[in-house]
């Protein structure tokens, strides 16, 4: 398995088309890039980009997916080649979907792996905290994340699932605040999370960085044969890829670090932000390109994997959990297991 590049376009009004074996990227008729297309796992464009007819058809030849975003990472369409995959694996997700104790295990895992991962951020957060109170708020937020995850094999249902989970959620990002140097946080503070639309700066930039790691894990779901519409945890809804956000659960603590290293670090400032009438904050301009630099850098970067006994980069731990999966949907292994941060 080879972890490919993503192309994220992001100048308005760029002319991304087919050069031989290239694609080339143009703004003003003037070419500002060129990248192999063997190098490309995706290409990413953000707002008013247009891209070519022959370059959408050598992308889905290739199987390279083409994503379509609006200026703020919201979703707009995604262009792909022929379906792939075994159609037998499709019939059993199909199947098993409609079991409840199957869909209650699955689902009841992915939670424990988000909220796992979660509770390690803020653990580590409390050791490295030289403010007292601080450690002390965040050591009270894990316990709470650790009753929650004693809770969860008493479930007996997906609506209980979800309760356990929205109140994890909720004293998470309670605990969040404090994970933000001191001196920052009167500008980077969030009252809770919100999204449709982000209502400060904090929620804003998870919400970018939500969007991408989406992309990603709805990929890696389709390469590993599966449907990404059909999930488990999440309901079912025409359009929505519930399974790209069953697999994503787990690993929503990677942006939510990378996001607080952007803050704390003052790669990203108050600045980079605009706030829109009716309350909306979203991420403007070059700051989406350092966010975008800051993603691709550490997808690059190795993380031990429990199961498989090697490091793995970060950009394939998606692909590599979706094949977990799909074996876990063959019966080839009892459950499913999420990848844990140690």
């Amino acid at each position: 398995m080879q972890l490919l590049n993503t192309l994220y376009v992001t100048l308005p009004e760029s002319y991304v088309h087919l050069d031989n074996n290239t694609v080339r990227l143009e703004v003003e008729h003037e070419t500002r890039l060129r990248v192999p297309l063997h190098h490309l796992g995706a290409v990413v464009c953000f707002g008013p980009v247009s891209v070519s007819l022959p370059l959408m058809h050598r992308l889905a030849e290739d199987g390279v997916a083409l994503v379509l975003l609006d200026t703020n990472g919201r979703f707009k369409a995604r262009l792909e080649g022929a379906v792939s995959g075994n159609v037998l694996l499709r019939q059993a997700q199909y199947r098993l979907a409609g079991d409840p104790a199957f869909a209650l295990g699955v689902a009841r895992n992915c939670i424990a792996g988000k909220v796992r991962n979660c509770r390690q951020v803020l653990l580590r957060g409390a050791r490295e905290s030289k403010v007292d109170h601080d450690a002390a708020v965040l050591t009270r937020g894990a316990n709470d994340l650790a009753a929650s995850l004693r809770a969860l094999p008493t479930a007996g249902d997906l609506d209980t699932l979800r309760g356990i989970e929205g109140e994890a959620a909720r004293q998470y990002f309670a605990a969040l605040n404090f994970l933000v140097r001191p001196a920052a946080r009167e500008v980077f503070r969030m009252d809770g999370r919100t999204r449709r639309p982000p209502r400060d700066r904090v929620n804003a930039l998870l919400s970018f960085l939500y969007s991408l790691l989406m992309n990603d894990c709805r990929s890696a779901i389709e390469a590993a044969g599966l449907d990404p519409q059909i999930g488990f945890l999440h309901a079912v809804r025409p359009g929505r890829a519930a399974l790209a956000l069953d697999l994503m659960e787990e690993f929503r603590c990677f942006a939510d670090r990378l996001a607080l290293s952007l803050i704390n670090r003052g790669q990203i400032s108050a600045d980079d932000f605009v706030e829109r009438e009716g309350g909306a904050v979203l991420l403007e301009g070059d700051a989406r390109k350092a966010v975008l630099v800051a993603y691709q850098e550490r997808k690059q970067e190795n993380l031990s994997h429990p199961l498989l006994a090697e490091t793995v980069p970060f950009g394939l731990l998606p692909h590599v959990q979706a094949r977990l999966l799909a074996r876990t949907l063959r019966r080839d292994t009892d459950q499913y297991l999420p990848y844990l941060v140690r």
